[in-house]
């Protein structure tokens, strides 16, 4: 058997993500793919958005874009409502 504080200081630790939203971001981008290079763009609307809104918008994306880049799909959703949420502050 191996000694105890050889297995403690072999095991990896993760990083709990600081706020809910970041959670969601991070599910977002397992499950539908997401580019390195968009990766930011979806903590930001993830930041942005209530959660209601950006669990909208992935589930039309899985449920409307079956094939292709359903990626680029969700962030046309999520720009409308951005967009939407923007002009209500007017």
């Amino acid at each position: 058997m191996d000694n105890i504080a050889d297995l403690i200081s072999q095991r990896q630790r993760k990083k709990a993500p600081a706020y809910p939203w970041q959670e969601l971001a991070l599910r977002i981008i397992q499950e539908l793919s997401i580019p390195g290079f968009k990766r930011s763009a979806v903590f930001k609307i993830c930041k942005e958005l209530s959660p209601v809104l950006v669990e909208r918008a992935m589930n039309d994306t899985k449920e409307l874009c079956q094939s292709g880049a359903s990626w680029k799909y969700f962030f046309k959703i999520a720009d409308q409502y951005l967009a939407d949420k923007n002009n209500k502050k007017i």
